[in-house]
């Protein structure tokens, strides 16, 4: 008799799984939302503490921060195990919350923001590694869809409990709010986490790429404010330098942040995470949104905000669809039509870009952004799924789940400053840089068809198929 069962949403959700379901994806969602309240609150911070000239540094500091922390998760997972892992990740995001709240000055709150990220850092990429140890493979892919939903749900909550504070004219206790949120979230996951086992980890620190990557993250950051012109193509240019670097150590590296595998001739793993970070590179998109919707399509700010939250409303309805499929034919044409809906969407939307369109066209404004979305959550989950299967050993296979969360970071760094990079050279026209931001990002994002074709011709795809199912 067959006894393959499917994992299904009713059981990662119910009394057996949910808890560590919530700490899993409470995890990620602090450290989403986190991102976008703090933007919606910047102007009321400043006013009140000053540091007008530090503005764009309070996001510098926290996405350096956490891009660090991320490349040491599978070493904390691996040597201080799993509960000592979370603890120490909500312990630093509690503590960070805390410094921001109680800050007198723009120095101490970047300070917070800082130690906030790397306990961020943590938190999102413990979410990825923890899916394969803490719960059966039939539930992967949904889990993946989850935690990584948490993303698009940030984007929603974060501006909307930013905004309530803002409109009180306070700020302090949102970020009172997060210690709480951190402590309560502490207790849970002593109370439900699997203890997994410590190991000595077989490779050194890998410094050289952490000190690689940390530096072309913060290159790329900054060249979205230096003054535009001459200074900001060099800065971009050397950032994306350090990145190749990075990527050319890693190949040969003894002690390197991401698995051995991941270069190795004829496996997949390479081309799931170029793929990933494609579709992480089209959420670059979204801090331009709202202001296109304002500029061009004379909507007020709200409705503008509920236009930046499409793409991200689209990413995370469509996982929780995408996640339930377990047919090979059916994963890889989810796989390889992820970047390629991305890359439409965002082309629809470019072409639509008009100076005061009428209400249709503005409807479909939401429609070709919510497409662009359902593009990332469609392919997502699987490949979650390829990474978290592509390799038996412990250690690499904890760097392979939290390569994941690294990768989206970096590539999201990457994306955000280079999408600031083509709204400038489009200025002073706001259509011209529309078109220009949207025409670049669809482009890109149709390039990651080919190595999600590479993927789907691959085992990884039968993998993250036969995951899903459990004898």
């Amino acid at each position: 008799m067959d006894t393959k069962t499917n994992g299904s949403w009713r059981e990662l959700l119910g009394l057996t799984y949910a808890p560590v379901a919530v700490v899993l994806a409470g995890g990620v969602l602090m450290e989403a939302s986190n991102v976008y309240l703090t933007t919606s609150l910047l102007p009321t911070i400043v006013g009140d503490i000053g540091g007008t000239g530090f503005y764009a540094w309070t996001m510098t500091a926290f996405l350096v921060a956490s891009v660090i922390s991320s490349m040491l998760v599978s070493r904390i997972l691996i040597t201080r195990g799993s509960l000592a892992a979370y603890l120490l990740a909500f312990g630093l995001f509690g503590l960070g919350s805390l410094i921001a709240a109680v800050s007198p000055g723009i120095g101490v709150f970047l300070a917070g923001r800082a130690v906030q990220g790397f306990g961020g850092g943590l938190l999102a990429g413990l979410g990825y590694a923890l899916i394969q140890r803490a719960l059966p493979e039939r539930l992967w892919a949904k889990a993946a869809a989850l935690v990584s939903a948490m993303w698009g749900v940030g984007n929603l909550v974060g501006p909307s409990a930013g905004g309530a504070f803002g409109q009180l004219g306070v700020w302090r206790p949102a970020f009172w709010l997060l210690v709480a949120l951190a402590a309560v979230l502490m207790v849970v996951v002593v109370r439900v986490i699997p203890r997994t086992e410590r190991a000595a980890v077989g490779s050194a620190v890998p410094g050289v790429s952490l000190v690689l990557l940390t530096a072309a993250v913060a290159m790329v950051s900054i060249a979205s404010i230096v003054p535009a012109g001459v200074a900001t193509a060099v800065v971009l240019v050397v950032g994306l330098g350090l990145g190749v670097v990075f990527v050319l150590f890693e190949r040969t590296a003894k002690a390197a942040v991401l698995p051995r595998v991941t270069f190795a001739a004829g496996k997949s793993l390479k081309w799931v995470y170029l793929t990933v970070g494609i579709l992480a590179f089209g959420i670059g998109t979204e801090a331009f949104i709202p202001l296109f919707g304002q500029e061009l399509g004379k909507l007020s700010p709200l409705l503008a905000g509920f236009l930046g939250a499409a793409l991200s409303l689209g990413w995370s309805l469509s996982q929780t669809v995408s996640a339930n499929a377990t047919r090979l034919a059916v994963v890889r044409r989810l796989i390889v039509g992820g970047p390629m809906l991305l890359a439409i969407g965002l082309a629809a939307y470019a072409a639509l870009q008009a100076d005061g369109p009428s209400a249709l066209v503005v409807a479909l404004w939401f429609v070709t952004l919510f497409a662009a979305g359902a593009g990332i959550g469609i392919a997502f989950p699987h490949l979650a799924v390829a990474a978290f299967s592509s390799v038996e050993d412990p250690e690499e296979a904890a760097k392979a789940s939290a390569g994941i969360n690294t990768v989206f970071l970096m590539s999201s760094a990457f994306s955000a400053a280079l999408a600031g990079v083509l709204v400038k050279l489009g200025e002073p026209s706001v259509l011209s840089s529309a078109h220009l931001l949207l025409s670049v990002f669809a482009i890109v994002a149709l390039l990651g068809a080919f190595p999600a074709w590479r993927i789907a011709r691959s085992g990884a795809a039968r993998k993250a198929a036969a995951a899903q199912l459990t004898h």
